[in-house]
């Protein structure tokens, strides 16, 4: 096991791994830019080394002083995280050469399930169902070919991509060239690479990701789903497992399915399937692989009471997985509600300034995820996520009750926050009786449910 590990990200999730490592009684070195010298994550840390200013490119994604930190504080391990390099296979090479171990997945998993094309490939390989598609499409008429072949709606899709970043739905012919024009720019801009794939649009879907962990032996086992289908602009807002929508057997299939998917990359950490769920017809197909621990794994963990970053922590020192897939057992219901800084009346615009008062909500079966505190800075140069707020309940029902007193509860002054924005979610009456996909939230903003 490791000594010492340095994490390299910040906010809610820096704070997250370091307690972790501290459970484990491993040391924790903290970076951090200029903007962040008084964040929670330098404060519990037992370490911290400035790596640049607040911009993002200079300080969280500058490698070299990253890379100069670990190697100043003897630091065996680096954690990622999620975001900024937690999936750049060139920060992961430049780790190994430094004879760092990178805590996360192999350069050769990243780079194929990174690459949404080789991803649909690999995937349909192992014989898990993917979307009629294209794995690349050169330009414009090709697109056109596609559409015109398996018929409207279609999704233009970022190779590189994520985020909702690069990506197009195109319902009608006259619209699929300006659509690829747009999309592949928007790539390229974005993560500097303009390659687009197509694949046939599903109406009103289903977003169901299975949760993945393997070890660097060869074990691999799911920890069931997380319904992930309450979300705007491609950026999820709530998350809950188990999905109301998946019967024993479809959760089994899907499950194996993920399995086979995570095996066939050679996959060897922490990490997530995910599927888009036909909700009419009730076939699944795989949509990407996220090779990294997601922003939602709480829910997992407190589902089946597992700590995946302290397993993904084990994995990386090349320890073998105790646990299989017979001892996964679920707990109830567990939902997630993610709380950011933004301003919903400003078309959801990022809120910014000092904490005046801050109160988080507690109670049994309730967890709080954050890096905020009353006096903290919320800051223009960084993602808005604050506050993940995680309940359980013995059923669904019960687990919303207690999701919504803890959102009664909870009291964030000085910004603008998405909290009155998920008490109208959990309020309505489609979301209580688990009618969701993944435009459910437009249609609500628009009145329509």
């Amino acid at each position: 096991m490791f000594k010492k590990i340095l994490i390299a990200n910040r906010g809610e999730i820096a704070v997250r791994i370091i307690r972790a490592c501290k459970d484990l009684d491993i040391k924790t070195v903290a970076v951090y830019s200029q903007a962040d010298k008084n964040s929670l994550h330098v404060k519990y840390a037992d370490e911290s080394y400035c790596i640049g200013p607040a911009t993002v490119s200079q300080s969280y994604l500058n490698i070299p002083n990253i890379i100069s930190a670990a190697l100043l504080s003897e630091a065996e391990a680096i954690h990622p995280g999620y975001g900024f390099l937690a999936e750049n296979v060139n920060f992961v090479e430049i780790c190994e050469s430094h004879n760092i171990t990178f805590i996360g997945p192999n350069t050769k998993a990243i780079s194929v399930m990174g690459d949404k094309a080789q991803a649909r490939l690999t995937a349909k390989r192992a014989g898990v169902p993917v979307l009629p598609g294209a794995e690349e499409i050169a330009n414009e008429e090709e697109a056109a070919h596609f559409a015109d072949k398996c018929g409207y709606p279609v999704i233009l899709k970022a190779i590189s991509g994520g985020g909702g970043k690069g990506m197009r739905v195109v319902h009608d012919k006259k619209d699929i060239k300006g659509a690829y024009s747009i999309a592949s720019a928007e790539a390229l801009s974005s993560f500097g690479d303009g390659r687009i794939y197509i694949e046939k649009f599903l109406i009103e879907p289903r977003h169901i990701e299975f949760q993945i962990l393997a070890d660097k032996h060869g074990n691999v086992i799911h920890m069931g789903e997380r319904d992930c289908s309450v979300q705007r602009r491609n950026q999820k807002l709530i998350e809950e497992s188990p999905s109301v929508v998946l019967t024993p057997k479809l959760r089994a299939k899907m499950g194996a399915c993920a399995v086979k998917c995570a095996k066939a990359a050679k996959y060897d950490s922490a990490g997530t399937i995910e599927f888009l769920l036909d909700q009419k017809s009730k076939k699944f197909y795989f949509m990407e692989m996220n090779t990294r621990i997601q922003v939602e794994h709480p829910v997992t963990e407190m589902l089946t009471g597992i700590d995946l970053v302290k397993e993904q922590i084990k994995a990386a020192s090349g320890e073998k997985l105790k646990i299989k897939q017979e001892d996964i057992k679920f707990n109830g219901h567990v939902i997630e509600c993610r709380v950011n800084a933004e301003d919903v009346n400003e078309n959801f615009a990022p809120s910014v300034g000092k904490i005046t008062n801050f109160l988080q909500p507690g109670g049994p079966k309730v967890r709080v995820d954050t890096h905020i505190h009353a006096g903290a800075e919320i800051l223009p140069y960084y993602d808005s996520l604050i506050a993940k707020v995680i309940a359980q309940g013995k059923d669904r029902v019960d687990a919303l009750n207690v999701m919504q007193r803890c959102l009664n509860e909870f009291t964030i002054e000085g910004v603008k926050t998405t909290i009155p924005f998920h008490k109208k979610i959990l309020n309505n009456a489609f979301f209580r009786e688990g009618q969701i996909h993944t435009t459910f939230v437009d249609k609500l903003m628009k009145g329509r449910d």
